[in-house]
This record gives C-alpha cells, structure tokens and sequence, in this order.
C-alpha cells in the first residue's frame, strides 16, 4: 500500500450517547454512526433506517406482483400514492426492454451491441426505439444512415411526438445543429467511426471502460457510468458492478437526508460503505430483502436506492430539505396487476421462475 493512500479497515458501526430525533426507533433512541473502511465518520439521521426499511418495502411490492397477487401490495400510504423504481435498475421497466429488445435481440457483435445500446439510451424511449424500427428497422451499425434517422425523428417531432424521456437526459453536443437530436445523431456517428466498441472491449477494467467513455462530450461522470452499466448487462462485458459507483444528484440528495455529517467522506464511498453494511443493518432492524433470485443488490442500486429515498422523504420527512430544492413527488403510482415477465443478462444465470420468463431470444434460454 502506497503512503499516500488512507489505510482500508471493514466499516462498523459505533453507537454513541442518546440522542432525540436519530435513526433508531428503539426506546433507547441511540445515536449511531457508521465508520468506513478509511476511518471516516458517518453521522446518521432519522431517514438512515428509512432507507433500509424503503428497500425491503418496495422489493416486496415487486415480488408480489410478479406472484400474481392483487393489490394493494402495499400497506405504507407513500409507497401506495407515489411512483418509485425498483431496488434493482435491472427490474425496471426501461432497463428490462432494453436488455430483452435491444442487447440480446439481434446481431451479437461488438460494433451491432454497442450501437444499439447508444442509440437506445440517447432517446431513453421505448416509443422512439420502436418508431425508428419499425420505419428503417432492424437497427444496424451496418445500415446505418444519418439522414434517414434524421428524418423519422423529424417527422415524430413535427408531429408533436415527445422522442426523449425524462430519465438520463444526455446534453446535445455541439455538433453545428440547432437540433438536439441532429447533434446526437452526430455524437453516435463519431464513437462508432472512432472505434469505440472495440476499445471498451479491450478494456482492463471497468473503470477504464468509463473512462473511454467520459471522454467524448454530452457524457458527463453520472451518464458515462449508467451507461458503462448498460454495456456491461450485454456480452461485450463481464465486468464487477462492486468495482466503482457514481452518484448522480438524486443519490447525493437522498445521502445528504440520511448522513447529517460525511466526514469529509465521499457520496461514492457512503455508498460503498453502506454496501458493505447492508447484510447487518436489514438484520438490526429485522427486515427481510428478497433478492433478485439469488443475485444481491450491487453498488448501481445502492445508489438508485439513494435516489428513491431522497423522493420518499420529501413526504415523509418534509422539514429535511438538506438543501434540496426539490419538496415533492411528481408522479403518482396506479397499480397494474397486469402480468410483468421478466427478462434478465442469462450469463447471471438467475433462477427465475419459469411462469415469468419471457419467450427466448435468439436462442438464449434462462435457467429456471
């Protein structure tokens, strides 16, 4: 280890004097703090045990729809009213079209996977995916032609189609169009000419794919990493998702409501500490989280966790702002009892149930 780096320790949890208002719910009402693996302290807040409680909660809103149960799956008034993401990015309704319809729906080769990852997380839209398939489909590298994109989107715009979701909003880049999707277009063109497939393939770790990624304009330190993310749900990747983690501002909000001080600790590192804690703060406040079928919660979606959080307390802990200027929760939640198949990267090996897989693809069948 070189002198410069901070001395790494397994994090563990120090419960100081009594303290009104914290994180415990115990009648002692203890205040506890959280010391990370380089010594920083982690000085929590009420929200602290929310956030645990708020994973287990919404995993098994997701688990009893997939079993077929009526709703309400839900007895907490704020899960029931307001819209949030599952624990796992890869359940999520987006994420699973992407990786069933566009990583593992097609030619699997390197250049084809990572142009269709691109061009789907440029859009963020199953709608316009769907548009520009089923005007110049099957979308390939291969076929691939500015001016026809172009003008499908053109005309979904002119029509007053929205092509771009509210998620994951990529930045035009500065391509010489007035048009965002002109200039993205662009952007996509110049990565593939570039090599760029090639060279995240080659990469030695996933921090290098980021990196390689992080370097072209319109990708910014959150979007490189949900998108490396991205690649590495396809066969082009087999990298650790517990190698590295960026917080996007919805995490930081959400760490700053459960983290009255950081220590001078990182958002990154509370989220890695946090990881690292998790199997013993579910077991101090008796929860149980339902796994993935198997697969546990990685780094991604500690920090969506961190996300919804930060949304939840809005309601439920209205007077911590902790400097944000977000006070309230845009999307209500209407509950859809309708079937939800699920499709997930077969190199997991997940054992999902087979009354849940979707049809194959391809010849990818999963392990039930």
């Amino acid at each position: 280890m070189k002198e410069s780096e901070p001395r790494r320790f397994p994090p563990q949890t120090v419960i100081d004097k009594p303290e009104v208002g914290v994180a415990s719910e115990s009648s002692s009402r203890l205040r506890r703090e959280i010391v990370t693996s380089t010594g920083r302290l982690l000085k929590v807040t009420t929200v602290f045990d929310t956030y645990w409680r708020f994973a287990a909660a919404r995993q098994e809103i997701f688990m009893r729809r997939l079993e077929g149960i009526r709703p309400p799956w839900s007895d907490d008034p704020i899960l029931s009213t307001y819209r949030f993401t599952n624990p796992y990015r890869a359940s999520d309704r987006v994420s699973q079209y992407m990786i069933r319809h566009v990583l593992y729906d097609g030619d699997r080769s390197i250049e084809e996977v990572f142009f269709r990852a691109l061009l789907f997380r440029l859009f963020n839209k199953v709608e316009t995916w769907e548009r520009l398939d089923s005007v110049l489909g099957p979308l390939t590298w291969g076929d691939f032609d500015y001016g026809s994109y172009v003008e499908v989107l053109d005309a979904a715009t002119g029509s007053g189609q929205r092509i771009y979701s509210g998620a994951y909003i990529i930045p035009s880049p500065r391509f010489g169009s007035q048009r965002k999707h002109h200039n993205q277009l662009k952007l996509l063109e110049r990565m593939m000419n570039e090599g760029v497939p090639h060279r995240v393939r080659a990469a030695g770790s996933f921090l290098e794919v980021f990196d390689i990624i992080r370097s072209y304009p319109s990708f910014g330190n959150f979007l490189s990493f949900q998108f490396s993310i991205d690649l590495n749900y396809s066969e082009i990747l087999e990298f650790s998702e517990n190698e590295f983690v960026v917080a996007g501002p919805g995490a930081q909000a959400g760490i700053r409501k459960c983290f009255s001080d950081m220590g001078g600790a990182s958002y990154e590192e509370v989220i890695q500490t946090v990881a690292e804690v998790a199997k013993g703060e579910f077991e101090r406040l008796d929860l149980t989280f339902k796994t993935l079928w198997g697969r546990e919660l990685h780094l991604v979606d500690y920090q969506n966790l961190f996300c919804e959080v930060d949304k939840y307390a809005r309601v439920a802990f209205p007077t911590l702002t902790a400097e944000s200027p977000r006070r309230r929760i845009k999307r209500k939640y209407s509950p859809n009892p309708a079937p939800l198949p699920q499709w997930y990267p077969p190199k997991w090996k997940l054992r999902v149930p087979r009354a849940l897989l979707k049809p194959q693809v391809n010849g990818t069948r999963w392990n039930a």
